[in-house]
């Protein structure tokens, strides 16, 4: 993947990818969410949307996802710079580094999307997958969580750009491992 390089400020506005994406097959509650990008990033919203959706409707993932470019919507995703990150973290210090959530959105820091992490290796897809199933975890309702031991698979809902406390990557929230995701409650 070429190295993109990314503007530590863009406009401050977000535009909202056009279109849908319907969720994936099975039973369960569908999540209505939204894309954004802000404007002045050097990404393609459709890359970006269709990177979010595969992620966020992998059998791995927190359940099933339904994309649309209007509300209602019970989260959106959006891809942001650096100095927007650490507006629209507050009261969080992202040190224009970190993503977060924050109210109904999602707020993925552009530069660690560009770049990844230490941690995950050169696996910027893995790195990708990791932080989208963080951030909208939080909006699901999930809340940190530790290493349960080492060399065990991180947990998603682990701080995993900050340390990975002697456990290994893991993007997803149900891995292969036998769980499953049961609803989406926040349990």
């Amino acid at each position: 993947m070429p190295y993109v390089k990314v503007p530590r400020r863009a406009t401050g506005r977000y535009a909202v990818v056009a279109g849908t994406d319907a969720p994936r097959k099975g039973r369960g509650p569908v999540v209505r969410y939204l894309v954004e990008v802000e404007r002045g990033l050097p990404f393609d919203g459709e890359d970006f949307a269709a990177s979010v959706h595969a992620t966020l409707n992998d059998p791995r993932g927190w359940g099933r996802f339904l994309r649309v470019d209007h509300g209602p919507v019970r989260l959106s995703v959006a891809l942001t710079s650096p100095v927007t990150t650490n507006r629209e973290c507050r009261p969080l210090r992202t040190g224009g580094e970190l993503s977060c959530w924050n109210g109904r959105r999602s707020v993925i820091n552009a530069l660690r999307w560009a770049t990844g992490v230490e941690q995950y290796r050169g696996d910027l897809e893995g790195y990708r997958q990791y932080v989208i199933n963080h951030e909208v975890g939080h909006g699901l309702g999930h809340h940190h969580v530790h290493c349960p031991g080492r060399g065990r698979p991180a947990p998603v809902m682990m701080q995993q750009s900050k340390s990975l406390q002697r456990c290994l990557p893991n993007p997803w929230p149900f891995p292969p491992s036998g769980r499953r995701a049961s609803d989406l409650s926040g349990r």
